[in-house]
């Protein structure tokens, strides 16, 4: 059986749930989610993805994001890998955490984005018996739930810094509306957008799939769709960017090439060969001596943190991203 296409070009919307194998627990306890979510922060960060919503239940989790580069399949991998790897650690155990592939749905942000946010944000109710039965009660759950960006839409002071709220709020006025939204959605029986979705990956209206259909679904393709991020911006050639790194850190060329080189310049280059140029992790990895997808990840999860302790590692990626930005030009 053919595995499911994935949708990928700059811009694109998604509804993404990924289940834990067997429905077993994802999460046993609030650190378990507070991993998650760091881990969720992170990846959000590094792959240039806008988080519009997110919930997490005891066997699975829902985010609704936007990427602004083709890369959902990168951002979910770099999540999902780091933290069942994370999490069999803590707990003694092996074997896969998640039940197959996570299941991405792509969405037509002007017809469905406002809705899938509340169908997603009342998960906590319906998903635990601890909601109770009346709105009162049900309403003080959702709103309160901790693991949801629920608060942050309805109260500004719960807002959380790597959610991207304006879209949505913008879409139905303020939180006050928002808030009425969700109520209403309490209240009454709303319809499951999920019903709508056409072909197993899309939701949106007629004229919308169709136009998905037309150019990013080959007839009797098994294949992953292409990349389509040269619509976006004028990229930078990677040997060009590689040189910038080097004149910046002041080191050979071979030092960021080499597979044993300086391990903190080839992750400032792995960085921004990834934001600036039309290469995948796994193309980085061929151009620094012939290193793993799993490697180039590596690279740049530990410049991050370097990034937030040493000031002289920040200093020279600052000044490498100013003249790199420089030669980066977005098309009109």
């Amino acid at each position: 059986m053919a595995r499911p296409l994935r949708i990928q070009f700059p811009g694109a919307y998604y509804h993404v749930m990924c289940r834990g194998n067997g429905k077993q627990q994802i999460f046993h306890s609030d650190y378990d989610r507070k991993k998650f979510v760091s881990l969720l922060a992170e990846s959000l960060e590094m792959y240039s993805v806008r988080l519009h919503a997110y919930i997490l239940m005891s066997n699975h989790y829902h985010v609704l994001i936007q990427t602004l580069k083709p890369n959902c399949a990168e951002f979910m991998h770099r999540l999902n890998v780091y933290y069942a790897g994370w999490f069999n650690h803590r707990h003694n155990r092996c074997g896969h955490l998640y039940q197959g592939r996570y299941k991405a749905i792509i969405i037509e942000a002007d017809s469905y984005l406002l809705e899938v946010s509340r169908y997603l944000h009342l998960n906590s109710i319906r998903s635990s018996p601890r909601s109770g039965k009346g709105f009162q009660s049900r309403w003080l759950y959702a709103s309160s739930f901790q693991w949801s960006s629920l608060p942050g839409y309805i109260k500004k002071t719960r807002m959380q810094k790597f959610i991207y709220y304006d879209q949505i709020l913008s879409m139905i006025g303020n939180r006050r509306y928002y808030a009425q939204f969700i109520a209403d959605g309490i209240k009454t029986d709303i319809r499951n957008p999920f019903k709508e979705v056409k072909y197993g990956l899309l939701l949106g209206d007629e004229s919308f799939v169709k136009i998905m259909r037309a150019e990013c679904i080959e007839e009797g393709s098994k294949q992953e769709q292409p990349s389509y991020r040269e619509l976006v911006v004028e990229k930078i050639e990677p040997q060009r960017v590689i040189e910038c790194i080097a004149e910046v850190c002041r080191v050979e060329k071979k030092t960021i090439l080499d597979y044993y080189g300086n391990s903190e310049v080839r992750g400032i280059a792995s960085e921004l060969l990834y934001r600036f140029s039309d290469v995948t992790q796994a193309e980085i990895g061929e151009l620094l001596g012939g290193i793993s997808y799993s490697g180039v990840s590596r690279l740049r999860h530990r410049l991050q943190h370097k990034l937030k302790t040493n000031q002289h590692t920040l200093a020279k990626y600052n000044e490498a991203e100013k003249r790199l930005q420089k030669l980066s030009i977005v098309k009109t």
